[in-house]
């Protein structure tokens, strides 16, 4: 039934297996990191993924933004809704990541590299501190002749909404743009996370080819902040970033724009741009939680993207898909990683 109807939301970007260990501050300082970083590795971070899984009680999550994201949205959605595409070594990792998103109900179509290993992040768990070294390896090897295989093709033109992680601007933008244009053309629904502040600081000109035809823009005060510095708007006023965000020029002129940004526990600045150009602003609460719920805040906005995508599936007003998105994060906290 899947294949003949396809699946509705289709989402892009790096996978990577997220290897989660207890650690302490000497696991901290063998590999001359601190509590909250969040980092590409470099040589001498290389040992840290078989030392957390061989010593630190390792538990194995699917990883990667977007993968995340696709595994929220599939939670939510009915079954067979849901495609991940991405890069993968050929390698136990891979697999891993296979049956752990088929258990989710995910449908992935990895490209194979046949040289890079698997993408992985190395999650060193102190209290509730994060510390994260991602090895993008097969992840940054996408390519677009993955995506324009006829039997990947079909798939991607009978999706109704495509979601790009934004870093996967570092990667292949040609892929982003081919989604992109296939939206724009067929007036489908195109959403993009700016992910991290480094991607509108450092990737300004790939951010900048794809912004025109975003539908969607999802991301945080802190990202929100990092675009506004990079286009040398004096503000830091969330919200006035939000609507100068909407109002960016846009190639499918029959969709207004949304940008959608969280900030931590203050409520979620939703801005809708109407086709004339009008501009509703809304602010939605998010759901509280107390102290002692909260198991893990890593993959919280991953799984807010995931909550706000099933909503923009199925259809829901802009409050509704933004407290679906606070529901699912608040179920994210509870849990070790984004699980």
């Amino acid at each position: 039934m899947a294949a003949a109807q396809g699946y509705p939301l289709l989402c892009l970007e790096n996978p990577l297996l997220d290897i989660q260990g207890e650690g302490d501050q000497s696991t901290l300082d063998k590999y001359e990191v601190k509590e909250n970083d969040a980092i590409l590795a470099e040589e001498k971070h290389m040992g840290l993924y078989e030392d957390l899984m061989q010593n630190h009680k390792a538990k194995l999550i699917p990883g990667g933004a977007a993968q995340n994201t696709a595994r929220g949205a599939q939670y939510i959605l009915p079954k067979d809704s849901v495609l991940y595409i991405g890069c993968v070594g050929k390698d136990k990792y891979a697999d891993i990541l296979r049956e752990s998103c088929a258990k989710a109900g995910l449908r992935v179509e990895y490209r194979v590299d046949e040289v890079q290993p698997t993408g992985r992040c190395g999650v060193i768990i102190t209290g509730h501190h994060r510390c994260l070294v991602t090895h993008l390896a097969a992840a940054n090897e996408y390519k677009l002749d993955h995506l324009k295989q006829p039997q990947i093709w079909d798939l991607v033109e009978k999706a109704k909404v495509y979601f790009v992680g934004g870093y996967h601007l570092t990667v292949c933008v040609p892929a982003i743009l081919a989604l992109a244009e296939e939206a724009a053309k067929n007036n489908k629904t195109f959403m993009l996370s700016l992910s991290a502040p480094f991607i509108p600081a450092f990737f300004k000109d790939q951010l900048a080819s794809v912004l025109p035809y975003t539908d969607y823009i999802v991301g945080n005060e802190a990202e929100a902040l990092s675009f506004a510095e990079s286009q040398k708007w004096e503000t830091k006023d969330i919200s006035e970033i939000a609507q100068k965000m909407a109002k960016l020029p846009k190639t499918n002129t029959k969709r207004g724009r949304t940008v959608i940004i969280t900030q931590g526990t203050e409520p979620t600045i939703a801005v809708v741009s109407s086709e004339s150009g009008e501009l509703k602003v809304t602010q939605t609460p998010i759901r509280k939680i107390s102290q002692d719920e909260i198991c893990d805040t890593n993959g919280a906005g991953d799984a807010f993207a995931g909550g706000l995508c099933a909503g923009v599936v199925e259809g829901k007003s802009i409050e509704e898909c933004v407290d679906m998105g606070h529901w699912l994060a608040n179920l994210s906290i509870r849990e070790l990683g984004p699980s």
